[in-house]
């Protein structure tokens, strides 16, 4: 009885449009048009007829599309078509005002951003990297541009050229002082502190940081040259993708020795790479002709990214309020809100640990569950919802377990972790729609 009275409140949790049969239709397959009917052949012309009184007429030429049916085409095409083009005139008319509206902007990338050419400045918009008013956009790139070059020659100097340059410094206060003792035919042995010494175990040593330093530089090789290795950008042997992937150990780099906290951790090279990617890709020639804006345009971004997530990244929070844990335990509150049947039935009756899969969903925000050009779009809405991409990925994350609840609701331990850990295509709009509609209070029925 007790089981029986706890499962009737769930099922009455799960809303109407959760039942729609839209949520488990596979997307239509396109098939080539010239191939589809190639075996069997086309349907053979059949014999003449009996003479009848009157011929059927010929078909008439197609009418014009009156306004419902220009209405159920938008319905399916979603995104594309008119939708589409009425989306890119609004993104257009709202990147033409000289002080740029964010919450507007907001707005439409929830919606996608339907020119790719256009992410690359909405995005940096978004993130803060660029001002609202148009008029500052040249100051402020050159000004972080600069700031960025500067942490290039400042933090990943060698340190023999360190250790040389302080003995130059230190040469132009002596040359002095040793100038008496040119006639003696000894040459002048380098004076190097102790301290700066390459076998120092001091802490303040240069060597010893740069020692120190070589694990987490080996890690960020390895990760970066495991980056996409589908894509020709990341991977491979052609110039293109050893110059981008020197530009994503650089970024890593920089970041580690600037956040002393964090360091580098496994993965970051993922959340990066799509910024990169955007960034590098841009058509502007001002953003991206010149290799180190991109890389600097998107350090920027990308520190801009990881302070809303920078406590997932932290094992000493690990066990805390702030930590990855407790961000998987409210993705596990947010699923039983929404669906607690299929909480019920993941947690308690088939014991899948929502750690077991979340972990790698919300430390890489779903760069690994999707095509590369899906995580773009999934990052539009991110970056774009007001309330934050830390929320927004969340309802995310429900509502990837929302459009799978049938076949995890059907599935053992087993079946259902292999399920979320090789999360099968999905329609982006409509895993998106759905994970608008977790946005607020839940359903009850």
């Amino acid at each position: 009885m007790g089981e029986t009275s706890s499962r009737k409140p769930a099922n009455k949790r799960i809303p109407d449009w959760l039942n729609s049969p839209m949520w488990s239709i596979p997307a239509p397959v396109t098939t080539s048009a010239s191939h589809q009917f190639d075996d069997p052949p086309p349907r053979p012309v059949a014999p003449p007829p009996p003479p009848k009184p009157s011929p059927p007429p010929p078909p008439p030429p197609a009418p014009v599309k009156s306004r419902s049916e220009m209405e159920q085409e938008e319905e399916v095409v979603g995104s594309s078509g008119v939708c589409k083009k009425h989306l890119l005139a609004e993104f257009t008319a709202a990147l033409a005002q000289k002080v740029v509206n964010i919450g507007e902007l907001q707005r439409l990338a929830c919606q996608g951003i339907p020119d790719p050419n256009m992410r690359p400045t909405v995005w940096k918009l978004l993130l803060g990297y660029l001002p609202n008013d148009h008029a500052l956009w040249p100051y402020e790139l050159e000004k972080k541009r600069s700031q960025y070059n500067a942490f290039r020659d400042e933090l990943l100097v060698n340190p023999s050229e360190i250790t040389r340059r302080m003995e130059e410094k230190d040469g132009m206060k002596e040359k002095d002082k040793n100038s008496d003792d040119e006639g003696s035919g000894f040459l002048s042995r380098s004076k190097i502190p102790h301290g700066e010494h390459p076998l120092s175990l001091g802490e303040t040593s240069v060597w010893n940081q740069y020692f120190q330093e070589s694990e987490i530089v080996e890690q960020i090789d390895r990760d970066v040259k495991r980056t996409h290795p589908e894509m020709p950008f990341f991977s491979g042997e052609s110039s293109l993708a050893k110059s981008n992937q020197e530009s994503l150990k650089r970024i890593l780099m920089i970041f580690a020795k600037l956040n002393p906290g964090i360091r580098y951790v496994q993965g970051m090279n993922e959340v990066l790479a799509p910024l990169y990617y955007v960034f590098k890709t841009d058509p502007d020639q001002n953003n991206s002709q010149a290799n180190n804006t991109a890389e600097a345009d998107t350090f920027f971004c990308f520190v801009e990214i990881l302070s809303g997530f920078r406590d997932n990244f932290c094992k000493q929070l690990d066990n805390s309020v702030v930590g990855i844990r407790s961000t998987i335990s409210r993705l596990s509150n947010l699923l039983r809100k929404h669906d607690e049947e299929l909480w019920r039935h993941l947690e308690i009756s088939t014991k899948v640990n929502p750690q077991f899969y979340a972990f790698r969903w919300i430390t890489l925000l779903l760069t690994q569950e999707f095509d590369f050009n899906d995580s773009l779009r999934i990052w539009d809405t991110l970056l774009g919802d007001p309330e934050g991409p830390q929320e927004t990925l969340l309802r995310v994350c429900c509502a990837m377990l929302i459009l799978v609840r049938r076949r995890l609701l059907a599935g053992d331990f087993t079946a259902n972790l292999k399920l979320l850990q090789n999360y099968p295509l999905s329609n982006i709009d409509h895993l998106l729609h759905v994970a608008n509609k977790l946005r607020g209070s839940s359903f009850s029925g």
